[in-house]
């Protein structure tokens, strides 16, 4: 199976595009006070197993950590359940765009 990518660049150009990206934030409540993207949803990965489940399977997310690594795994755990998730590569430290 290939998992699919974006750059941090991609994910930011997208949405300054004005398009419609469904970003979950897998990182810590510590690490997210610090700032996320705009519109992100939050959830920690280690929640993810169960919350995931209240989310809707036939939605494209992209998935987000500090700098990629929890990210990819929250992609494997999700896509194994058949989601489909691009995970955003290099995360919040390559993030130039917005936080809130």
């Amino acid at each position: 199976m290939t998992l699919k990518e974006l750059t941090a660049r991609e994910v930011q150009e997208q949405l300054e595009s004005g398009k419609e990206l469904h970003i979950i934030d897998v990182r810590e409540d510590d690490e997210v006070a610090q700032g996320m993207i705009p519109g992100a949803t939050h959830i920690a990965l280690g929640n993810l197993p169960i919350e995931m489940h209240d989310l809707d399977q036939t939605t494209p997310y992209i998935l987000v950590c500090r700098s990629g690594g929890r990210s990819g795994r929250a992609q494997e755990i999700m896509a194994d359940e058949g989601f489909d998730v691009t995970n955003m590569t290099g995360g919040m430290l390559a993030w130039e765009g917005q936080t809130e």
